[in-house]
């Protein structure tokens, strides 16, 4: 299946702000923190740089943790809804800078946090929609907990890009192959 480009940005952010806390470290406490996000996943519309909008935002990251620890496509469905509710999302069509048209949930002088949310809330409809929420994975990596999105065509991303867990295990199994060749 073939996404928007604005749903594969939106799940695409969703995935990195839930991956700032892995391991139970938060590699989101700080304004710099937050501003070394939005330079990968950037959202138009105010930014205020209060401590109360870095709250907000983190906030906001566990609750988009639920949806990839949600069960089911109709568990996950209730989840995005009460996620729309809460955001108060009201799709528009808009374009700007590079991108031609596309949707928005919010508008640009909403809290940062609620646009977010929005966002990452119209690409999981999408997903439930397309019976796609299998995209939605955990890192395959033995010692990670990260989140990822599988945009590929047929499903095969097994690693998240937050580590070297990829590699890792290729190597991993590399060197399991060659110490079983040596035995044999």
């Amino acid at each position: 299946m073939h996404f928007a480009h604005d749903t594969q940005e939106a799940l695409i952010a969703a995935a990195a702000l839930v991956n700032t806390r892995l391991g139970g470290t938060d590699h989101l406490r700080s304004q710099a923190d937050l501003d070394a996000f939005m330079v990968d996943n950037p959202y138009t519309g105010t930014r205020l740089r209060t401590e109360a909008e870095l709250a907000q935002v983190r906030h906001m990251r566990e609750q988009l943790r639920t949806v990839w620890d949600t069960p089911d496509r109709d568990a996950a469905a209730e989840v995005v809804n009460e996620l729309l509710r809460q955001v108060d999302a009201r799709p528009y069509l808009t374009k700007h800078g590079e991108y031609d048209w596309h949707v928005h949930a919010t508008e640009p002088d909403d809290p940062l946090a609620q646009r977010i949310g929005a966002e990452a809330a119209m690409g999981f409809v999408d997903l439930i929609r397309g019976d796609d929420l299998d995209r939605l994975k955990r890192c395959a990596g033995e010692d990670c907990d990260a989140v990822l999105v599988d945009l590929s065509r047929n499903r095969s991303r097994r690693f998240c890009d937050t580590g070297n867990c990829g590699n890792r295990a290729h190597v991993a199994a590399y060197r399991a192959r060659k110490a079983h060749a040596a035995t044999a």
